[in-house]
């Protein structure tokens, strides 16, 4: 059977009804009968979410003017109501759950007011995937997903009709997106839009091919179409056709687009204040950016210094050895997380690890975390502690409804991206290069980088770099020249960070709340006269769950003084 998550579920259903059911997400649902105390919230949680996607006609979700203005009206009526509960006997967790459905709430705000990806952003309309991300949900703004690693392969008849109809809803959903799209001016958006349907094109060629392998949490899937399967290739080559042609079309309309991308600094503050909840501001991101900067790259010279006399970390170029020593690297960080207690020693975490291993990449056709992994993969297999995040959504999941599914609008993304980058960092300082002093300059490398393109992600909000700029400011600022401006890859994360704003500094202030946060824990231990215990305060601040990390730092200070 298909694993998915609750909306996925929802889309599923609503996607095979057999008559035309319009959700009626414009209109919040009626009330439930409870009106007090935590069941009013979780009821409230629950209609929220049935009422932020987009409404759906035929299955196909409506993003036109009109629709759009039923949503502005239903997402008043719930900050009322929001607003309105009855918080007598509700907890401080309480209080913090409340702050994230109005966080979501001010997400959807964000999109009618500013973002308005379905009036701007081509990008908005690929809904094809083949790859679980690494993060509890796509990042960037899109319409529903249609996620391929979700189904089990070789498929049931039962999934193979509900894949064929997800598939159906491509053609009609681009349609649709030509019309909404009309008046969009967003050059950027529009320069490099067409990548993500070539994209999606490749994915859906070889899903008709047979040759599509996903990653996922478990490791490489295939996507096998024998059988019932084969019952899915009309839609599937309809999908793709209206891919090209969707392709075709905006790289006709992108010369003619003039406009500005970014959001600009005001609403950029507005968003970081209110979606997500980040204490710092435009201007404050633009100065510790530019100090993790500064620092990431002082401490690689210094390192090299300390390792002069030390041979250099020379890349590995074959693949018989490369793939050996990756494997070794995943079962030594594995084995490294659960020693010094920042893991519990549980199969499915090592099998996160492990399910990621590194592929060899040959010179070529290298980018920068390939760079990076032909030397050595920990720094990479560190910042994939994401995959640890996943097994525990997945096995250990959050009794709190409210927390136990991803949160809307990338708001998890300074958790996620934050601690996944802190943990580089926190690996380095806790002993896992302590035989391979090199490999400390790999890490240095790392958070320069994600400095670097934070930094010029935040120069195209403000629409004071274009993304070429962008890609070139990228590069320049990534150390031994492991970034190169044309990559696809340096592409693909500008483009992001400019569909996505926040995306692109959320590595690196993400992971600075969490420098403050274990600075906190470590001062309360030493005021209360005992040893601190930094796996045991890494436990206590994932229990909380992929939340803002302010949010996690009011939960954990209930106790304190």
């Amino acid at each position: 059977m298909m694993r998915h998550s609750t909306r996925f579920a929802l889309l599923l259903a609503l996607l095979t009804t057999t008559t035309a059911v319009p959700l009626q997400a414009q209109e919040p649902p009626a009330r439930t009968t409870a009106t007090t105390g935590r069941p009013a919230l979780v009821a409230l949680f629950t209609e929220w979410r049935r009422f932020a996607d987009a409404p759906l006609v035929d299955g196909v979700p409506d993003y036109s003017p009109a629709a759009m203005a039923r949503q502005a009206a239903g997402l008043a009526t719930f900050r009322q109501r929001l607003a309105a509960l009855d918080r007598t006997g509700w907890s401080k967790a309480d209080g913090i759950d409340a702050q994230l459905i109005e966080a979501e709430m001010n997400g959807l705000d964000f999109d009618l007011r500013v973002l308005r990806p379905w009036a701007r952003d081509p990008g908005f309309y690929q809904t094809v995937w083949g790859e679980q991300s690494d993060v509890p949900s796509h990042e960037g703004p899109n319409a529903p997903k249609i996620d391929l690693f979700a189904f089990e392969y070789p498929l049931s008849a039962k999934d193979a009709r509900q894949l064929t109809a997800m598939l159906k809803t491509v053609p009609a959903l681009l349609t649709q997106a030509r019309g909404t799209l009309g008046e969009s001016k967003a050059r950027d958006l529009w320069l490099y839009g067409a990548r993500a349907f070539r994209e999606q094109s490749a994915v859906l060629a070889k899903l008709e091919a047979g040759t599509l392998t996903m990653r996922t949490l478990e490791g490489a899937k295939h996507a096998d179409l024998s059988g019932a399967g084969r019952s899915v290739l009309p839609a599937v080559r309809a999908a793709r056709a209206a891919t090209d042609a969707f392709a075709t079309w905006i790289a006709a309309e992108a010369p003619k687009k003039t406009g500005p991308s970014g959001v600009g600094k005001a609403d950029y503050d507005w968003a970081m204040r209110n979606v997500h909840l980040l204490p710092y501001g435009y201007d404050e991101q633009v100065a510790l950016l530019q100090r993790e900067l500064d620092r990431s790259r002082a401490s690689l010279r210094l390192e090299e210094v300390r390792n002069r006399a030390l041979p250099p970390l020379d890349p590995i170029e074959d693949p018989v050895a490369y793939n050996k020593l990756a494997a070794e690297k995943a079962r030594r960080f594995a084995d490294f997380l659960i020693t010094t207690g920042m893991v519990p020693d549980k199969p499915y975490y090592r099998a996160a690890i492990a399910a990621q291993q590194v592929p060899f990449t040959p010179r070529a056709e290298r980018n920068f975390f390939s760079h990076v992994t032909a030397r050595d993969p920990l720094p990479l297999y560190s910042h994939d502690y994401h995959w640890i995040d996943l097994a525990r959504l997945k096995h250990e999941p959050q009794v709190n409804p409210i927390r136990q599914g991803p949160l809307l609008y990338n708001i998890w993304e300074e958790r996620s991206e934050g601690f996944a980058t802190a943990m580089e960092e926190i690996a380095l300082h806790t002993g896992l290069y302590d035989d391979l002093p090199r490999g400390r300059e790999l890490v240095w490398i790392m958070l320069a980088n994600r400095a670097a393109r934070g930094l010029a992600s935040l120069k195209v909000q403000a629409n004071e770099m274009t993304l070429a700029e962008a890609g070139q400011f990228h590069a320049r600022w990534t150390p031994r020249g492991f970034s190169d401006a044309k990559s696809d890859l340096v592409g693909f994360e500008q483009l992001l960070y400019l569909r996505q704003p926040g995306y692109g500094t959320s590595y690196v202030t993400g992971k600075l709340q969490y420098d403050r946060l274990l600075s906190d824990l470590s001062d309360r231990a030493e005021r209360d006269g005992k040893p601190f215990d930094a796996a045991r305060a890494l436990q206590a601040m994932w229990a909380p769950g992929i939340i803002p990390v302010a949010l996690i730092e009011a939960e954990m200070a209930e106790g304190a003084r």
